[in-house]
């Protein structure tokens, strides 16, 4: 699913902490960051969500029921 932004990003990696199964950010550029690691959650906080670059984000979920968990935080296109 293509997203715009999160609105509560602290809120949204507590959220992705509790999924079941995997969550993944892929960007236009190729990159598949791994939500569930510390450092892929400060890399996507600090270089995504706060720098606002965020066009052509997808947000990758293995587990379909994790998606309940999410969408509360999630700002799609």
């Amino acid at each position: 699913m293509k997203i715009k932004d999160i609105s509560e990003p602290a809120r949204f990696f507590d959220a992705v902490n509790s999924c079941a199964g995997r969550v993944e950010l892929l960007t236009v550029e190729g990159d598949c960051l791994n939500l569930k690691s510390r450092l892929c959650q400060y890399i996507a906080l600090t270089q995504v969500f706060e720098d606002k670059r965020i066009e052509g984000i997808e947000l990758a979920i293995s587990d379909p029921q994790d998606l309940s968990l999410l969408l509360p935080y999630i700002i799609t296109e």
